[in-house]
């Protein structure tokens, strides 16, 4: 019957066997036509049915899903698994393409894989350059491996060097040249070049490099389900516990249990209004000051409980606050417009004071070095002494307010205090440069976020504002509820990743937000007077103190029924300013 083919002349027919048929069927699959639209195979793969939907919303892709999975089985070393997967599912890990650029760079096959690299048709020309610039490297090192010299410079001049990608790295491959025995890829020593290791870190690094739907990353499905972990977690306002408690066979939700919310011990050392209180880093003692002219350190111990080590005496006026050394060796406390004073937390000697004549110190901190310290003095400066009591530096500025809060972040750049009513000073050590927090109202304290990140602001209108101050200072959070008209209240974070806000309050109590929702989750009663400050023991997410005008200091922890609460007094060593004892 007529059809195209039978109206061509006879002279144009060609005979061709089912042999060579199937040779060209299989060379255009694999190549496609050269220098038109490149390999049909080297697309993101595959377009068919790219469209099918899996799952319940209907937002997950099949081909993606089934891909995702394939690469996870073969990462967990499932390789027959993950190799039946594609089998089955008629869905390739990768193209046959990338299959072969894989396996060119696994072998050494430099100048095939550009070649394949070119066919792959990557949209990015940058994203090329960049690859072609990794795979070029490694060539180049492995030249220099086997000390074949001329072909390295050869590779850096002619192919290298043209990509016109990553000039200061040319210019090292160049030093290499010179001196290849200390020449070093990162990560790799030379004499490691030329390994199966090398190679695979360098395929790592094409995958990251190259479009996901092209080579799917690392560890993609392990990552996902992190984030899927991350999400519920922070979804979570009670969540306080290390993630290993969370499961993947369920949806994970905490309950109010695992906040700290029971009193287990009320401390009654002290003779006076209890002012300050602080964990020290490792968590395993927590000092307190006083009105009563007096600090305590305290113990916890291995079962959970606090007893009293020393009680620390010498100041002439009321204890401000206890700041301790970054090993928890030593204490710093601060006398109210007085002096600081330096004590061993082992023994309870005192180890040094700090004064200036005619001028009292009003606030103190440490160095991460653990071998100065800063003090704010009533003239409005800032004064960094040695651990012998010479003042190495002091900064006057021009301040409007005497200092009383201050920190130092961790290395040591930064240092933070009040400069005015209304705002605080970022002192950058190593820039020389200065920049403000600024508030509408009066700010009465603030504590700085173990990762150096945040500043917990209290301020006169009763409210406590979350502060960024990374970059240009911002506010990102508030939190209110607490009670405050007359005295310094002061907050910390805390929890499990410093999850949770705690604050104390003129109204006796103790509150607790989530730090991200600013949801109020708990107002602790218990106290019979205001809570002037609360800390939350950094190694413990499940113990936070509060002291109060009561006198007393109570250790909160889970509400457990079995729990038993104890109730300590003094029964430790009383401390003199010489080290003495009575």
């Amino acid at each position: 019957m007529g059809g195209a083919e039978d109206d061509e002349p006879p002279s144009k027919r060609v005979k061709v066997s089912p042999e060579e048929i199937k040779t060209l069927s299989n060379n255009l699959f694999l190549t496609g036509p050269v220098g038109c639209l490149g390999d049909v195979m080297a697309r993101p793969l595959p377009s068919q049915g790219d469209k099918e939907m899996v799952g319940s919303k209907g937002v997950i892709k099949r081909v993606e899903f089934v891909r995702i999975i394939t690469k996870a089985l073969y990462s967990l070393g499932y390789s027959k698994s993950g190799a039946l997967l594609e089998e089955e599912s008629g869905i390739p890990l990768h193209s046959s393409m990338v299959n072969l650029f894989r396996k060119q760079v696994l072998d050494g096959n430099w100048d095939e894989s550009l070649v394949t690299l070119r066919k792959i048709n990557l949209s990015d020309e940058n994203i090329l350059k960049s690859a072609a610039f990794l795979i070029l490297e490694q060539k180049f090192f492995e030249f220099l491996e086997t000390e074949r010299v001329m072909e390295a410079l050869k590779t850096l001049r002619s192919e290298i060097s043209p990509l016109g990608v990553n000039k200061k790295r040319v210019h090292e491959l160049s030093a290499c040249i010179v001196s290849p025995s200390h020449c070093i890829l990162p990560g790799l020593t030379i004499v490691d070049i030329a390994t199966a290791s090398s190679r695979m870190k360098l395929l790592e690094k094409l995958t990251k490099l190259l479009p996901p739907n092209v080579m799917i990353p690392e560890r993609r499905l392990e990552h996902l389900v992190e984030q899927a972990l991350n999400v519920q977690r922070e979804g979570c306002v009670f969540h306080n516990s290390f993630d290993n408690t969370m499961s993947l066979y369920s949806d994970h939700q905490c309950g109010r249990d695992k906040i700290p919310s029971r009193t287990l011990q009320v401390l009654q050392a002290h003779l006076d209004e209890v002012w300050f209180l602080q964990f020290s880093n490792n968590g395993k003692y927590l000092a307190s000051s006083s009105n009563d002219r007096s600090a305590i350190i305290w113990e916890v111990n291995d079962d959970g409980g606090v007893s009293l080590r020393h009680t620390l005496t010498g100041h002439q006026k009321p204890v401000m606050s206890v700041t301790w050394s970054p090993d928890d060796h030593q204490i710093l406390t601060c006398g109210l417009e007085e002096a600081v004073r330096r004590w061993n937390v082992s023994s309870g000697a005192c180890l040094q004071v700090y004064e200036k004549a005619g001028l009292g110190l009003i606030s103190c901190g440490w160095f991460p070095d653990g071998k100065h310290i800063l003090t704010g003095v009533t003239d409005k400066s800032i004064c960094m002494w040695d651990l012998d009591g010479k003042e190495m530096e002091c900064w006057k500025g021009q301040r409007t307010l005497k200092i009383s809060d201050m920190a130092v972040t961790t290395d040591g750049k930064k240092i933070i205090s009040m400069c005015r009513e209304t705002a605080i000073l970022l002192l950058d050590m190593e820039a020389k440069t200065e920049g403000l927090l600024e508030e509408d109202q009066t700010i009465t304290s603030f504590s700085l976020s173990r990762d150096d990140k945040f500043l917990l602001v209290n301020l006169i209108n009763q409210e406590i504002h979350l502060w960024s101050i990374e970059g240009n200072p911002r506010r990102v959070a508030k939190y209110k509820g607490h009670k405050r008209t007359r005295f310094v209240i002061r907050s910390c974070f805390g929890g499990f990743e410093q999850a949770f806000i705690a604050s104390g309050s003129e109204d006796s109590q103790v509150y607790i937000w989530h730090r991200g929702t600013g949801e109020l989750i708990e107002a602790l009663p218990g106290h019979s007077g205001t809570v002037n400050c609360v800390s939350w023991n950094p190694a413990n997410p499940h113990m936070l103190a509060s002291a109060s005008d009561d006198r007393t200091i109570r250790i909160w922890g889970l509400n457990r029924p079995s729990l038993k609460r104890k109730d300590t007094f003094s029964n430790g060593g009383l401390h003199l300013c010489n080290g003495g004892m009575k």
